[in-house]
């Protein structure tokens, strides 16, 4: 299971419902949130492309916070914490990824 991810604070974002005790990590994660009709009408691809989206957002905001880190225009603390909010969206994307080639592979595997 993904080790960054340590509650369920994330699927209840995702879900649009918010708690107070969730996680302050999972919190910062900058996944887009899903639509609150989410569930039989949504197409598989559009999430997969909500989560791509989102994770390429993360990135590129932990590359500029190192460039400016660099140029002396951000605090450590905020390099920091953007570089470990992608490391974290890469770690989950990476974990979703391979959840998915590995139901492929299952599914490629069932006798016709």
């Amino acid at each position: 299971m993904i080790d960054a991810l340590t509650s369920l604070a994330a699927f209840d974002r995702a879900a649009g419902i918010t708690r107070a005790d969730a996680a302050a990590p999972v919190a910062r994660a900058s996944f887009p949130a899903m639509p609150a009709t989410a569930g039989a009408g949504t197409d598989f691809g559009d999430v997969m492309a909500q989560l791509a989206t989102g994770l390429r957002t993360s990135l590129r905001t932990g590359e500029a916070a190192a460039i400016s880190g660099i140029q002396g225009k951000a605090t450590t603390q905020q390099v920091v914490e953007a570089v470990m909010d992608a490391e974290q969206s890469l770690q989950t994307a990476i974990a979703v990824r391979d959840k998915v080639v590995a139901a492929y592979l299952e599914l490629s595997r069932m006798p016709i």
